[in-house]
């Protein structure tokens, strides 16, 4: 089982699955950086880690889509497709003024609600601490003179005002450029920054193989062909674990290389266990046997892509065995998939609880290369803690609606 063996409907449906996996990723770990940080610290953090991978996933999404325009449209398009900004549950509508000139708001900003519950000084540290350095840095991958800033934000007034926020997007050709931000620059030396993923298919007739033309609104994914969608679903795994990449480093910088795995271990339990429930649900109608436990670990993002990770899942009888290699590109660059070799398993648990209760992951075996799990039937497992933070999100059980063909953007003259 690989994403080569989803059909069109299910790579359709993995995309966005995905997206909003990357977006729930600081759900989960969130909470551990205010118990270890407070408040103040959780927001550097976030900007670190943000400002850390965005340049490098987005500029990887560009080349393998052929978005290669440097205006407010091509910013755009790169926007739906970022962790950072899953459809309909962050839901943009952009607007196009001219090539470099535009604008967008938020008619619903499921982060935004999320936060909302604890006050407004969490609203002000996500929308105005974090958004004002993240949004740029996502911006210079398109153009170094690009500017990001609002024009209304939360703290929302009035309490219930929509659109929830609205941002101006400008290109002035005599701006000073900014510069690649610090934090991003050890990313550039990572394995993941110039990973090779499986290649798009230029012959294959199921769909666009690129992100050429017009901006489209409300992107539909099944438009795309199959091979585009299975590369897509490659680099948003792989935003997956640059996310965890820039998350790891900030918490080096202020703590113990202890404490810190212990954090990105809190991080990827949470997210392990509620991806795989919502991909078992949306992929494979809530199966519960061995063969939906390893296809949901084989497609999961936080355990891909496979070029990256080398993890593989696989039916053995009644039981599901998964390699895990000790020697990969992902383990090097020392995130996520270190700490599954090194036989730290709680995430894997929780992604295999979360396909059904009673699948109980033993202890790793060493075979040459790689660290050997299996994973059987047994008694009930209880919902790890961290995944149930993760569940505070609405994000958690949000629903995608069908909203029909993809329609291009008109051109708004102001």
């Amino acid at each position: 089982m690989s994403l080569h063996d989803l059909d069109h409907d299910q790579l359709a449906t993995i995309v966005p699955e995905s997206l909003l996996s990357g977006q729930l990723i600081d759900r989960s770990g969130m909470a551990h950086l205010i118990g270890a940080f407070g408040r103040e610290g959780m927001t550097e953090v976030a900007i670190e880690e943000w400002m850390a991978a965005s340049p490098i996933y987005t500029r990887r999404m560009r080349a393998a889509l052929g978005i290669d325009g440097d205006g407010v449209e091509d910013m755009f398009k790169c926007l739906q497709l970022d962790i950072g900004a899953p459809p309909q549950f962050m839901d943009f509508r952009f607007s196009i003024v001219d090539r470099y000139h535009g604008s967008f708001v938020l008619d619903h900003c499921g982060a935004l609600l999320d936060v909302e519950p604890m006050g407004d000084e969490y609203v002000t540290a996500m929308c105005h601490d974090i958004e004002d350095p993240t949004f740029d840095a996502t911006a210079i991958a398109t153009n170094r003179r690009a500017r990001i800033r609002p024009v209304h934000r939360p703290p929302r007034t009035p309490v219930d005002r929509t659109p929830h926020c609205e941002w101006t997007v400008t290109i002035e050709p005599d701006r000073e450029e900014l510069p690649l931000p610090r934090v991003t620059e050890p990313m550039l030396v990572t394995q993941a920054a110039d990973l090779a993923l499986s290649p798009i298919d230029p012959a294959d007739s199921s769909g666009r193989g690129d992100y050429r033309g017009p901006l489209l609104e409300d992107l539909a994914f099944g438009e795309f062909s199959s091979s585009a969608l299975r590369r897509i679903a490659e680099e948003t795994a792989l935003q997956h674990q640059f996310l965890a990449l820039g998350f790891l480093l900030s918490l080096l910088r202020r703590t113990s290389t202890e404490e810190s795995d212990e954090i990105l271990e809190k991080q990827l339990i949470g997210i392990a266990g509620i991806t795989a429930e919502r991909l078992a649900a949306a992929l494979f109608d809530g199966g519960r046997d061995a063969a939906t436990l390893a296809a949901v670990l084989t497609v999961h993002p936080v355990f891909g892509p496979v070029q990256y990770t080398g993890v593989v899942a696989e039916v053995v009888g009644d039981h599901v065995r998964v390699r895990i290699p000790r020697d990969s590109a992902a383990v090097d660059d020392g995130a996520w998939l270190r700490l599954l070799a090194e036989g730290r398993l709680s995430a894997l648990q929780a992604a295999a609880r979360a396909v059904d209760d009673t699948w109980v992951v033993g202890e790793g075996v060493v075979d040459g290369d790689d660290l050997v799990v299996t994973i059987r039937r047994g008694d009930p497992q209880p919902e790890a803690g961290e995944v149930a933070i993760v569940r505070f999100s609405a994000g958690s059980t949000f629903a995608f609606a069908d909203r029909g063909p993809s329609k291009a953007l008109p051109l708004t003259v102001l």
